[in-house]
């Protein structure tokens, strides 16, 4: 038995050396050692391998070869790495070393080459410096021969030019004088200012020289053609018989003039200060159609200059509608005869749209010197804007001016006109308003006859006030910069604020008879203001705004914003009129619920009697041959009945939708508080209220809605409670009592009797809780033994 013993200790012991990570506290091992008991992942390797089965024994030998092999195996690897470890370490060294010595090798030689390459730069700085001022030398001497060339090549084209012209070559000439024009843009950057300048004149003689005598050609040539067109053109019988020659003529003669346009651009250049008109920089007019509007313009400053009757500031329409009159009698002229010119010699122009940015420009220029004189005259001002927007209206409607292009209306945009417009639209809206307010009919309904018309039942002062509104959006609507149309959108916000105020202070005289048609008109006043508010907020163009604003962070319009707020407008979630709507809301919640409480008090008058009536002694239905109303419940009947129609004719459809709504639920809980709750009631008693409440009650709200008893939720199961026969009625108190007793005592047992609620709600009882129901059940007079 000793060798064996002595295997299983080596054994054991193997299987500690191989377990010993697992350990965490050596301290512990030598202390179970000493005590002489085995660790435990010991006796669990035992317990797995060979469990408590004697027979099992026989795989003590196999288990002790196998951690033998492993035990060998790990021994080795030890050795392996002990034995690699120092070569490998040596390895490095060498490695390092060698690499230290190759390092200062190639410092060495760097130092070398860099000593070499000083020595060679100091010697070849003398003949670098020398070679310097040779190559500057011909640099200079190449820009002198490049100057030179320049000033023969413009001495060559401008005596090219004389003698195209000697020779009456206009064509020639045009194109040289396109080639000093392409020289002088070539010249720009090159900081040559006196060669430029000298160019410049250059040009600018022969370009005039060119420009007047094709001017004048071309002038002669519209006489011929009739040109202006004042009065609108008619059709001649039959054409002229030289047609085909003017038209030659006027093919040739635009075409020359269109190749003048690269010069004549560069001579009437200005410089980039901000015009008068304060429009924004556009593309200058083509040569040919700035030749066509001369007369034109002749004409214009003419009539609409000086001391000429025609140029009157209290009738701008009159130089507005001349304008327009020329766009239109020239139309015709321009696209059938200039523009097929301009498309054949490849001029991306229309020709039309050209026309009308001329003759634009001159309504501009009076404009701008028209409209500083009119500031202080609020009537003239106001008319000369109504027809700046009606000829801005005309120009891109009849006339399709490209909305890319600015118009008329950017003359308004002036710091000064506009603040001048904004002023005077509030006067003249909070003027409108004081009228309307104060006028015979300002709270009556202009459709109330007509009722397909009349469902908001707006009084006249609410329809005109938001008509008044809607023109002030179309009036600047069209305006081009949106920062300007947000001004009037805070102005618009402004009066609406002002019109809830007024209505609020109208309210508070009306407050002492809310059940009167001028309180009720208010109601439907602010109601109306507020669903076309709500209407506005999902308006595309309400909605661009919106987003222009969120852009632009105008919290002037939106005020102090936070970093939700503003998302919610970014993503169109809110609204610009959420601030006004949540204040008309109030308002119109304040003042429904003012009439509701006085039609209320009005109710419970009448409904004194009913609540005591004498529940306990009425006969029972079996001694009855049909039921009826109750006497006491007539007057109560009748006062609703009267309230409801009163403010069906008065209120608004979606007003008195509400407003029966609330009206309902109110009755509901005074009749469960004062009549059913402050009473007990006998059979007969509880059948009468269920008659009057069920065909009589609730029938009145019938006309509004198909199930009216689903407002009087109270009422209707406090008449299912106390109308049960006596043995439900029983059976539910004795399950609602011992309810209550397993709510006290915790430790009852459930399931044994049904749920109190699943018991109410198989009896129609939804809303009223079993402790109600308990005490409805006890107003019951009809109990066994009473």
């Amino acid at each position: 038995m000793a060798a064996p013993s002595a295997e299983q200790q080596n054994g054991q012991s193997d299987e500690s050396d191989l377990q010993s990570p697992i350990s965490t506290n050596d301290e512990d091992s030598e202390t179970g050692s000493g005590d002489g008991a085995l660790p435990d992942y010991v006796v669990d390797l035992i317990e797995k391998e060979i469990g408590g089965d004697l027979k099992s024994l026989k795989k003590v030998s196999s288990l002790l070869e196998k951690l033998t092999a492993e035990n060998k195996l790990l021994e080795e690897q030890v050795l392996t790495v002990s034995s690699s470890v120092p070569l490998r370490v040596s390895a490095a060294l060498s490695a390092a070393e060698e690499s230290r010595v190759s390092l200062e090798g190639l410092l060495q030689r760097e130092r070398v080459l860099s000593n070499t390459l000083i020595q060679h730069l100091q010697g070849a700085q003398p003949w670098a410096d020398s070679l310097g001022r040779t190559l500057e030398q011909l640099d200079n001497t190449e820009k002198h021969m490049k100057y030179l060339q320049c000033v023969s090549r413009i001495e060559e084209l401008s005596d090219s030019i004389q003698q195209c012209l000697m020779t009456n070559s206009i064509w020639e000439a045009v194109v040289a004088v396109g080639s000093m024009a392409s020289l002088d843009v070539g010249l720009k950057q090159s900081g040559c200012s006196h060669l430029q300048a000298f160019l410049r004149d250059t040009l600018h003689f022969w370009h005039k020289i060119i420009k007047d005598r094709l001017a004048g050609d071309f002038e002669e040539l519209l006489i011929q053609l009739h040109w202006p067109f004042i009065s609108p053109p008619t059709q001649s019988l039959s054409p002229p018989a030289n047609a085909q020659e003017l038209h030659s003529q006027l093919e040739l003669l635009v075409a020359q003039l269109l190749s003048l346009q690269t010069s004549d651009d560069l001579i009437s250049e200005k410089p980039p200060s901000v015009s008068r008109v304060g429009l924004p920089p556009t593309t200058p007019l083509s040569l040919p159609v700035q030749i066509m509007l001369l007369p034109l313009s002749k004409r214009f400053r003419y009539h609409f200059t000086g001391n000429r009757q025609t140029n009157s500031l209290n009738k701008p329409e009159w130089f507005l509608t001349q304008v327009l009159m020329w766009m239109a009698n020239s139309s015709n002229f321009m696209e059938e005869k200039i523009q097929p010119i301009l498309d054949r010699n490849g001029a991306n122009v229309n020709a039309k749209v050209e026309l009308c940015r001329g003759l634009l420009t001159l309504a501009q220029e009076k404009l701008v010197s028209d409209a500083p004189r009119l500031l202080y005259d609020d009537a003239l001002f106001c008319h000369l804007v109504d027809e700046i927007l009606q000829f801005e209206r005309e120009l891109r409607t009849t006339h399709s001016y490209p909305s890319t292009l600015p118009g008329a209306l950017h003359v308004l945009l002036d710091e000064v006109v506009l603040q001048k417009w904004l002023t005077v639209e509030r006067k003249m809206a909070i003027e409108k308003v004081d009228a309307m307010l104060s006028a015979e009919g300002a709270w009556s309904s202009q459709y109330k006859d007509i009722s397909d018309m009349d469902e908001l039942k707006a009084p006249d002062c609410a329809e005109t006030f938001m008509t008044l509104l809607l023109v002030i959006t179309d009036r600047y609507r069209a305006l081009p910069c949106p920062r300007a149309q947000l001004r009037f959108l805070a102005l618009q916000r402004e009066l609406v604020d002002d019109f809830r105020i007024r209505l609020t202070q109208v309210m508070k005289e009306e407050s002492r008879n809310p059940l009167g048609a001028r309180y009720c008109a208010i109601l439907n006043a602010a109601n109306y203001i507020s669903t076309v508010l709500g209407d506005w907020g999902d308006n595309v163009f309400f909605l661009q705004l919106q987003q222009s604003a969120v852009a632009l962070g105008e919290e002037e319009l939106l005020g102090p914003l936070g970093v939700t707020e503003s998302g919610r407008l970014a993503s169109l979630e809110g609204s610009l009129f959420e601030g006004l709507l949540g204040l008309l809301e109030r308002l119109r919640g304040d003042m429904l619920g003012r009439l509701l409480e006085a039609v209320m008090r009005d109710v419970q008058k009448k409904a004194q009697p009913y609540c005591r009536d004498r529940w306990l002694s009425l006969p029972s239905q079996c001694d009855q041959a049909t039921m009826s109303l109750s006497s006491l419940a007539c007057p109560l009947m009748q006062c609703l009945r009267d309230h409801l129609l009163q403010l069906q004719q008065m209120l608004c459809l979606p007003l008195f939708q509400m407003g029966w709504q609330d009206l309902a639920e109110r009755l509901d809980l005074f009749l469960y508080q004062n009549v059913i709750l402050y009473n007990h009631f006998n059979e007969g008693g509880a059948a009468q209220l269920q008659f009057d409440m069920t065909r009589n009650l609730f029938p009145l709200f019938g006309h509004y809605c198909k199930r009216p008893e689903n407002f009087f939720k109270h009422v209707k199961e406090a008449c299912v409670i106390l109308c049960l026969n006596v043995g439900s009625a029983l059976l539910l108190r004795d399950v609602l009592r011992q309810a209550e007793e397993d709510e006290e005592e915790p430790g009852t047992p459930e399931g044994q009797q049904p749920s109190p609620v699943t018991a109410l709600n198989e009896l129609g009882v939804y809303r009223l809780a079993p402790c109600d129901v308990l005490i409805l059940l006890n107003l019951r007079a009809s109990w066994p033994g009473k």
